[in-house]
């Protein structure tokens, strides 16, 4: 392994599993969102006792919390202070005016973000592999975490959605409780009320993938500028022996990089360098470093967007010690990440996709990997604009181009504040606006044929759309 090991490593794994050992109660607010709900697992797998509260709640969080036998109250009633924990954990969705917030305030109650407890009682000591960008986080933090696990590496894990090869969105180590290495997910969203600094610099990492850099959060962020800024900070507190695999194909990531680095890097998606290639029809994924090929396997993942994920973590699990071929041989076996391009069921011959993809990048890169996964069959877009980014309306003029691969597009337009119909004008008839979601159901099950393909978009759970669908198209 590179970047330090043996008896070092074992001292600061000794160091974080005493600080693990110190009990507590801890009740945290905006448990159910899925770094808080991964936050709150880890917790509980450490022997804490962990409550917590949250509204609207959505699967697959809650199930995750039940089966934890972790009880989750609803609202933020400011009565919960009667639970009289050891400490509160605050989530970044949780702001000033939250009737449980302002009552831990004035009453001088202990409180903490997520990611500075998770820094200080979890990753503390660890060998944190933590996984960067705009796009591909939750993937290739997903490959990462089963490629350490297929070498017999058993790391913790916190991602934000569910791998299927472990079932579950986090854990504190593997079979072996000894593991010194935790993938992390690393968002540069903001930290909490308290800490407007991105999650990702509480982490320390000692392997950083920086995936991609565009513009994004839009609530929060002015521009891409001071998104670069953030992860200029999250560059300059690596360690010199640690090691940076980053996409050189992203101009933005470069002027990063450019503004101070202090740590190796190593560069993906470059001519010269390491790359993938591969084909959708049969499966196949070859890794290249310049015109050689230095390994090739089968898998199940389809997109160009998804080799690229595939080279990012198939190097940083070479820092943490995997030969290449191992991981390789991995990813014959990855099983991809609940709501990634997820088949939901198949209904009067219709096939019905989940998908994350909210950004318009995003919804372009999974609308060209179903395209070539299916042909010429067509394709039925459902998308949900609910990002913050996308409730403001601030990418709106990109999202006809990122469409382009639908051959119908349905959009559902409720509590948005822009003019949903104008915007995709340009795609003409193959546009359909609805503001009422069975409304919108009917009219996607009456358009409908076998054969078709529907891909449903949304970073929310969509009022149970999925299941709306396949009912009413076998009816």
């Amino acid at each position: 392994m590179r970047g330090g090991t043996g008896a070092a490593l074992q001292s600061r794994l000794a160091f974080a599993n005493s600080n693990l050992d110190r009990h507590m109660h801890i009740h945290i607010l905006g448990i159910c969102g899925t770094f808080m709900g991964g936050v709150a697992q880890l917790a509980r797998a450490a022997g804490h006792h962990v409550t917590g509260c949250d509204s609207a709640v959505y699967p697959p969080m809650n199930r995750q919390l039940e089966a934890a036998e972790i009880e989750v109250v609803e609202g933020y009633d400011a009565a919960q202070t009667a639970f009289e924990p050891d400490c509160y954990l605050v989530g970044n969705a949780i702001a000033r005016g939250n009737p449980l917030l302002e009552a831990i305030l004035e009453h001088g109650l202990p409180y903490l973000s997520g990611p500075q407890w998770l820094a200080e009682r979890v990753l503390q000591g660890r060998w944190v592999l933590a996984v960067a960008g705009t796009h591909g986080k939750t993937t290739t933090a997903a490959m990462l975490a089963w490629i350490l696990e297929h070498a017999g590496l058993s790391p913790g894990f916190l991602i934000g959605g569910v791998p299927m090869n472990f079932g579950v969105s986090a854990r504190l180590a593997g079979k072996d409780a000894e593991s010194p290495f935790f993938v992390i997910e690393a968002d540069e969203y903001d930290t909490a009320f308290c800490d407007k600094r991105s999650k990702f610099v509480h982490y320390r990492a000692r392997t950083a993938v920086l995936n991609n850099l565009e513009f994004d959060h839009a609530d929060i962020f002015p521009d891409l500028a001071a998104i670069e800024t953030q992860f200029h900070h999250f560059v300059r507190i690596l360690p010199g022996n640690a090691l940076i695999v980053a996409n050189a194909a992203e101009a933005s990531l470069e002027n990063v990089l450019a503004r101070g680095c202090w740590t190796p890097i190593e560069r993906f998606n470059d001519a010269d360098g390491w790359r993938a290639e591969g084909s959708d029809s049969d499966g196949s994924l070859e890794l290249l470093r310049g015109d050689s090929v230095v390994g090739t396997t089968r898998w199940g993942l389809a997109g160009d967007h998804n080799r690229s994920n595939a080279v990012a973590a198939l190097l940083a699990a070479r820092h943490a010690g995997v030969p290449l071929a191992r991981g390789l041989a991995a990813l014959s076996r990855f099983e991809n990440v609940r709501r990634r391009l997820e088949l939901r069921g198949v209904a009067g011959g219709v096939q019905v996709y989940d998908d994350f993809a909210h950004h318009p990048t995003a919804i372009a890169a999974t609308l060209a990997g179903l395209r070539r996964k299916v042909g010429g069959a067509r394709i039925l877009a459902v998308l949900e604009p609910r990002s913050n980014t996308m409730k403001l309306g601030i990418m709106k003029s990109m999202l006809p181009a990122s469409l382009a691969d639908a051959d119908l597009v349905f959009c559902y337009a409720a509590d948005l504040g822009w003019n949903v119909v104008e915007a995709l004008a340009p795609l003409g008839d193959k546009a359909v606006v609805e503001n009422d979601l069975d409304r919108l159901v009917r009219r996607l099950a009456d358009t409908a044929r076998p054969g078709d393909q529907v891909l449903v978009m949304s970073n929310g759970g969509f009022g149970g759309i999925h299941d709306k669908l396949l009912a009413a198209l076998a009816r």
